[in-house]
């Protein structure tokens, strides 16, 4: 008995021509960038007013999307903002991990002019950019609905949870993304605390933590440009990170390896590296009471903080079309706790420590006495 392969599904061609936001579509121009080297970056979080008037004066509504992470705030266009509110929203959004506005008008030209403000612009080696050279510093996010997801070859590992560019030596900080085509439904984005995450564990495992570095590559992202013919407009970065950073605004602790980019733990056995890197990785997916969801509409702008929070997006709004753009400033190179307590001569913070505090309750900074017996041993 023979059994007859059944024809693959045809798929619909995308139109270009047609589109609304043609102008704006992915291209890959064969530009050549300079490597990267460090930058001198100064948060403009540090300048705002702890009280956040500027900006939180001008919100006509307020919501916080969950304890942890994620406010929306209500009646304010981005294209307006002071200089004291930019500042107050760097703060709000090293604070609060992600914020978000609905209802704005702005064009990547005004999210890139906003996003100059708080550092040097990102240029992506691999990833489409609009095809005016003006925007060359802008990140796409498309799907043309054309096709459904490829779940046979999708890893969650690889394509999940993530912070944008970490490979870098400066990595992103206060970045922005407009979805200007969106999915009627679908196409959800999720963030999870660096914060909260990394106060979860136990004293003793922070502390060993606090001790190493991971090494950051953008191997696969390079790899996967070479196989799909794309340009490299960078050689391959690759960069070594302290496991656990310190945020200059809020001198909280923040976890910071992700399953896209961070290859392995250095200075330790490649066992105990992969059993770390994997604990850290579940965590991050499983730990649902620190993480938020935002459900894009067309006009819809969220800014986040990479250095204390990881994203991951939703696949499931084929055949929709889903396009986004993402402007990327730069934020300073991680400190890990021991060089930003030299530094900055002040002790690093715990999330929930500090979460405790502004609640009334009593805190014990002292760290867990060491147990020097086993109970019940001789």
């Amino acid at each position: 008995m023979s059994i007859e392969a059944k024809p693959l599904p045809k798929h619909k061609t995308f139109d270009r021509t047609s589109y609304e936001h043609k102008e704006l579509l992915p291209t890959w121009p064969k530009y050549n960038y300079d490597p990267h080297v460090e930058l001198d970056v100064k948060d403009k979080g540090l300048l705002a007013d702890p009280e956040m008037k500027a900006l939180l004066g001008a919100a006509t509504h307020r919501d916080d999307l969950t304890p942890t992470l994620g406010t929306v705030l209500d009646g304010i266009d981005i294209r307006q903002l002071s200089d004291d509110q930019k500042n107050d929203l760097a703060l709000l959004a090293a604070q609060r991990g992600v914020v978000v506005f609905h209802n704005q008008e702005a064009t990547i030209y005004d999210m890139i002019k906003l996003a100059e403000y708080f550092g040097p612009l990102h240029t992506h080696s691999t990833t489409g950019i609009p095809e005016d050279p003006a925007l060359k510093g802008v990140h796409i996010v498309w799907n043309d609905g054309t096709k459904p997801h490829n779940w046979i070859n999708f890893n969650r590992g690889i394509a999940g949870w993530h912070s944008d560019q970490t490979y870098e030596i400066n990595t992103p900080g206060l970045t922005s993304l407009k979805v200007i085509t969106a999915p009627k439904t679908g196409g959800d984005t999720l963030w999870a605390s660096g914060y909260a995450v990394f106060s979860s564990f136990s004293p003793q495992f922070q502390r060993y933590l606090e001790t190493l570095s991971a090494l950051h590559s953008s191997d696969v992202q390079k790899q996967q440009a070479i196989e799909r013919g794309v340009h490299i407009r960078r050689p391959q970065t690759d960069c070594i990170h302290p496991v656990v950073r310190v945020h200059p605004v809020t001198g909280m602790k923040s976890l910071f390896v992700n399953s896209g980019y961070t290859r392995r733990i250095v200075g330790i056995p490649k066992a105990e590296s992969d059993a770390v890197l994997d604990f850290l990785f579940s965590q991050v997916s499983a730990s649902n009471e620190y993480q938020c969801r935002v459900r894009w509409d067309k006009d819809t702008i969220c800014f986040w903080d990479n250095r204390c929070c990881w994203h991951t997006a939703t696949y499931d709004f084929y055949p929709m079309k889903r396009h986004g753009l993402r402007a990327t400033p730069v934020g300073e190179r991680p400190l890990s706790v021991e060089q930003y307590e030299a530094k900055t001569g002040k002790k690093a913070k715990d999330w929930y420590k500090e979460t405790m505090r502004s609640l009334g309750e009593e805190v014990d900074d002292e760290p867990p006495k060491e147990v020097s017996k086993i109970a019940g041993a001789d």
